[in-house]
């Protein structure tokens, strides 16, 4: 008998094939002649003069890596300093930064639960959330998209302790969650509310401070917020915003905190960077908001199906998957690059392009994507 340990992800690999559903990976050059709308740099600031200067101050002063988790050698006075101005500028008490918004997310849902507890989650919520249900090892309710009744109906039925976890935005539509109506549900059950905030910082709310200041909830004593550095703030790394108790609790339980090697200083310093200039141009987060708006209504006014952007994603809608990557792909080879969602990664079955705006985009950039999204549409347009 031949030994083929591997065998197996050949048979896998061929059944991706034959569904279309091969992932590969691009690598980009530093510059390029394409459009983006299909990266997260909502306001523009991943290759702003002075992020890019911060973030190599950062690591001329602190060095390449963080040489260690942040409980040993990993936390510097520049990660300090981050977590003050993040905690100050969004309304929350305190504020622990993370090596990505998805560690972030695996922190709160796991140190924030345990056996006997239940998480009551949105059909339509982020992997990241999806694997810290997962991993948290509590009962899970995945309750219908944007349905504050249904998380109503799971809390009461389990009685104990529970929390209710949801995108401010979510990911494939860009549709924003009731959030107002859900924290409302939480306080009646006793349970706290956690908010993935990745699509909403440094769009929603006053100065871009968010979807939970936009919905007055902001630091309120139930209320959990994480949040990514890779999006608005052009960087890399994540956050977990709340009461200092939570904090305390989470540098002291969360295993994606204590085990993994703190966030490099020039993420660091580069996300910094990024929060101060927003603080001094606040006006960059209602610009993104305003080009959402444009894209979507010039799409839709040329016949295509788009969901109304609440933020800065704007998903619009394909026949199929195989023409959802076909679209993707004449987009790309007549210079604009846009985003793919299809099956599996959505959970509806509903295949789409996904746009992301961005606050620096000129008129004629807007004017040349649209023209190139219905110039390759698979259907008719009009």
């Amino acid at each position: 008998m031949s030994y083929a340990p591997f065998d197996w992800i050949d048979d896998e690999a061929r059944r991706r094939a034959e569904a279309g559903l091969v992932r590969t990976l691009r690598p980009r050059a530093a510059e390029t002649e394409l459009l983006d709308l299909a990266g997260n740099d909502y306001l523009g600031l991943s290759r702003d003069p002075e992020v890019t200067a911060a973030a190599a101050a950062a690591a001329r002063t602190w060095g390449a890596g963080a040489t260690g988790s942040r409980l040993v050698t990993g936390s510097t006075e520049l990660h300090a300093a981050l977590e003050r101005e993040l905690a100050a500028f969004c309304g929350f008490e305190a504020a622990l930064v993370f090596s990505s918004g998805y560690a972030a997310n695996l922190a709160v849902l796991t140190a924030l639960t345990g056996h006997d507890s239940l998480i009551v989650s949105d059909a339509g919520n982020h992997a990241s959330i999806v694997d810290g249900c997962r991993l948290s090892r509590a009962a899970t309710a995945v309750v219908p998209h944007a349905d504050p009744e249904a998380v109503r109906k799971a809390l009461r039925a389990h009685g104990g302790r529970a929390l209710a976890v949801t995108d401010s935005v979510f990911s494939v539509d860009g549709d924003a969650a009731p959030l107002g109506v859900l924290a409302g549900v939480c306080r009646e059950a006793g349970a706290p509310l956690v908010v993935d905030d990745a699509h909403g910082l440094g769009v929603l709310g006053e100065g871009g401070r968010g979807a939970l200041a936009a919905a007055g909830l902001a630091g309120g004593e139930g209320i959990v917020a994480t949040l990514t550095l890779s999006k608005s703030l052009g960087s890399q790394g994540g956050a977990v915003l709340g009461p200092a108790r939570v904090v305390r609790h989470l540098v002291n339980t969360a295993r994606t905190f204590i085990f993994d090697t703190g966030l490099a200083p020039a993420a660091v310093g580069g996300a910094l960077g990024a929060l101060r200039l927003l603080r001094r141009e606040p006006e960059r987060a209602a610009r993104v908001r305003d080009v959402a708006v444009e894209l979507h209504g010039r799409l839709v006014a040329a016949g295509l199906t788009a969901v109304r952007p609440d933020a800065a994603v704007v998903s619009v809608r394909a026949p199929s998957a195989e023409s959802a990557v076909r679209w993707a792909a004449d987009c790309r080879a007549a210079g604009l690059a846009v985003g793919c969602f299809r099956p599996p990664s959505v959970p509806d079955g509903i295949s789409r392009l996904r746009l992301t705006a961005r606050a620096d985009l000129t008129q004629e950039q807007i004017a040349t994507a649209v023209d190139t999204i219905l110039a390759t549409a698979p259907l008719p347009v009009g």
